[in-house]
């Protein structure tokens, strides 16, 4: 899943870090969980200073949303439920079956994740998902491939091989 935390680093992170209005150095170090925490106790999120997708959404930051296998929390339930399958906010097996069926359907690669790409295109998710959060999720500096990349369902061929999509996606491949 995604998440991001205390010792955890990279352009996520910076993303994070310039949202909490701290310094985003890209490195997710004790000032950034302090502010996390506290940015998670001031919008009634668990305040464990762990960025999931419940908080990635509080803080208008789609890009980062990623919905996969082990994935917890109110992102799952909204998906779920637009699915049409049950509703208990755990990403198990039968959430990523869904998922795929659903890529499979909307021409998709069907890899039972569920990012940026194929949330706008999921009720209770298109109107924060935008085109602008999907271009951010894809934006990145570097262009050469990285070592062993494979491309995810919700990357497109063209998207630059260090986007931010590619850097939560990559423990996946």
């Amino acid at each position: 899943m995604a998440l991001l935390k205390r010792g955890l680093a990279g352009e996520p992170v910076k993303i994070l870090q310039a949202k909490l209005g701290v310094n985003a150095d890209g490195q997710f170090g004790p000032g950034t969980e302090a502010a996390l925490k506290a940015y998670q106790t001031q919008h009634n999120l668990a305040a464990d200073g762990i960025a999931g997708p419940d908080t990635f959404l509080a803080m208008g930051l789609p890009e980062l949303v990623l919905l996969t296998v082990g994935t917890r929390g109110e992102a799952v339930k909204t998906l779920q439920t637009a699915l049409g399958i049950g509703a208990d906010g755990i990403y198990g097996a039968g959430t990523a079956k869904a998922v795929k069926e659903f890529q499979e359907k909307n021409g998709l690669t069907a890899d039972g994740m569920a990012g940026p790409v194929t949330l706008a295109k999921i009720e209770g998710f298109s109107a924060v998902i935008t085109d602008e959060a999907i271009a951010k999720a894809q934006s990145g500096d570097e262009t050469a491939p990285a070592a062993g990349a494979k491309p995810a369902g919700d990357e497109v061929a063209e998207a630059p091989a260090k986007s931010i999509w590619k850097s939560i996606t990559s423990i996946f491949s």
